[in-house]
């Protein structure tokens, strides 16, 4: 059996392994994908791609494809509560359309000044795009219907045993075939055979009780053709039902029939048991009539977790994703944590892969991305408290004063909750890696991680403040695809000093001029230097001691 050399191993194929095997194969490194399933997601699983995850697609130049699919560019992507769907509704969030997206964000300032919006777009549609492009680099081997078997970090390499799946019977060897890797990454979920098989424990909470988005769910994904026939308010994207018989939310997939549908499961409730037909019974629960839908799949899941490995790296072998973090989806930021997991190894890898950076640049992966993880399951089970702990009474359906009162009480809470959860220029933009030693920290305090509120700030460490600029692009459009040195305002220092360091240390840096003062000014510096993620990691005034802020930035001085 002759063996696969390859530099990186990835095992999964979601969102979190496809991306990374995109940043890895624009920049030439050899990468082996292994996924068991037959293909990329059929399910819908995760909704909504937050700004920061489009941005990382517009760096790498499909975000318009993105925004292409799912629900129609015209179609609301509201977020409306209901006492159940034909009832009385409760609340609403009313947010622009994909179309208004895309006109919108060249227009907005402050907290929501980006070159994206967020985009509410079904799993299964990105993984496909993801997919297409990670293929399309020669240097990818991307194989689905193929599994991770074992593995060993054997010092100067990993050594791995990868089989087509389903597994062969007994004694054949079918499909199994052996691999040499420089480098293995688990991206392969929350039952990750890399971090059970490295022993990395989770930390954090599981195991959280509340009436909604916590504990058993079950999902449908189901097509209904009459949902809107029957559906008596103004449509939306995702619809939540609050009442004491059954809560859910459901979100719509494309726009016309296909909904993903997610029901609480009470004390007592088998439902890993429940068929179709319960799937009915349960739809027309929440739906507060019954019309006939077309059931896809369905099947249980847990929420109440918000759970962090207590390491992301042993030696050569990292996690990832839902291997690493596993979220109660409220915010949707599990998915999107994930992205930004990929998007932050993946040039830490192809440097390391090149030889071009000390071996220590890997291990600021985890001191990077550990902390935000935790923040971000943080945020998550904050969100879920808001609105799973809200008890929904039976009086919230009864005619009459008192039920008018509960209606407008419920009313209260949910508008509140909901600009709380689905209004997080915060958490989309601030997350920060202030503990980093790739960072070139300075004097200035650090701004306040607020969920709901966010200052654009070049302090390093964070992501780029965003303009448009007098020529309608992106000012993050101008970036290079490796790092930048940002050259402010209309008299800026010499910028030569960085120029001959970065040919000494093998960086591939790009000067770019804007001489705008607004830009300047946003920045409060006229030289930043933005590393391949797009995060600031040193700003300054002149040039002096260039080579010691790229040395440090790539992770030779610590």
């Amino acid at each position: 059996m002759q063996d696969i050399e390859t530099d990186v191993l990835i095992a999964g194929g979601g969102p979190c392994g496809l991306m990374l095997a995109n940043e890895l194969g624009r920049r030439g490194v050899r990468t082996l994908l292994v996924d068991m399933k037959p293909g990329t997601a059929f399910n819908p699983q995760a909704n909504a791609t937050q700004a920061r995850t489009m941005e990382h697609f517009r760096r790498l130049g499909f975000a318009h494809e993105v925004r292409a699919q799912g629900l129609p560019p015209d179609h609301p992507t509201d977020i409306a509560y209901f006492t159940r769907y034909t009832g009385w509704e409760l609340a609403r969030l009313a947010l622009p359309t994909a179309a208004q997206a895309v006109r919108n964000v060249r227009t907005m300032g402050g907290a929501w000044s980006a070159a994206e919006l967020p985009h509410r777009v079904s799993q299964k549609f990105v993984e496909a795009i993801l997919r297409r492009h990670a293929q399309a680099y020669a240097t990818n081997d991307i194989r689905y219907g193929w599994k991770l078997v074992e593995f060993e970090d054997v010092g100067e390499e990993v050594r791995a045993m990868v089989s087509s799946h389903p597994t062969p019977p007994p004694g054949g060897e079918g499909g199994r075939q052996r691999v040499r890797a420089k480098y293995l990454v688990g991206a392969d979920g929350s039952r990750s055979l890399v971090r059970n098989a490295l022993g990395i424990a989770w930390g954090g909470a599981t195991g959280v009780r509340r009436d909604f988005m916590g504990g058993q769910m079950f999902a449908v994904y189901l097509r209904a053709p009459g949902f809107y026939e029957v559906f008596p308010h103004a449509r939306a994207w995702m619809y939540v039902s609050v009442n004491a018989q059954r809560r859910a939310f459901m979100a719509s997939v494309d726009g016309q029939s296909e909904f993903a549908f997610h029901a609480a499961v009470h004390e007592g409730e088998d439902a890993e048991r429940w068929t179709a037909a319960d799937a009915r019974r349960v739809f027309a629960q929440a739906l507060g009539c019954e019309i006939p839908i077309e059931v896809l799949s369905c099947g249980t899941w847990t929420a109440g977790h918000s759970l962090v490995a207590q390491s992301f790296q042993r030696g050569r072998v990292f996690i990832a994703g839902d291997a690493a973090h596993l979220f109660t989806p409220t915010g949707g930021l599990g998915y999107n944590t994930a992205v930004e997991d990929a998007v932050n190894l993946g040039w830490k890898l192809a440097s390391a892969v090149r030889g071009l950076n000390p071996p220590a640049l890997l291990d600021s992966y985890e001191i990077e991305r550990r902390p935000l993880a935790v923040r971000n399951t943080g945020y998550a089970r904050h969100f879920a408290d808001s609105v799973g702990l809200f008890p929904a009474r039976p009086v919230l359906e009864e005619d009459g004063p008192a039920g008018d009162v509960a209606r407008h009480e419920a009313s209260l809470h949910l508008d509140a909750h909901v600009r709380l959860e689905f209004n997080i220029p915060g958490v989309t933009f601030g997350g920060r890696y202030e503990r980093s030693p790739l960072i070139v920290a300075e004097g200035s305090a650090a701004p306040a991680d607020e969920a709901n509120h966010y200052v654009p700030t070049a302090r390093p460490g964070g992501r780029p403040p965003h303009a448009w600029l007098d020529d309608g692009r992106s000012l993050f459009d101008t970036f290079h695809r490796e790092w930048t040195l940002l050259a402010l305002g209309p008299d800026v220092p010499s910028t030569a000093p960085f120029e001959s360091a970065a040919r000494a240390l093998g960086i591939d840096l790009h000067v770019v001029h804007h001489g705008a003062p607004a830009l300047r000014d946003l920045y409060e510096a006229p030289l930043a230097l933005i590393r391949p993620d797009q995060i600031v990691a040193w700003r300054g005034a002149q040039a002096r001691g260039a080579e010691r802020i790229l040395r440090r930035a790539i992770g030779f001085s610590w």
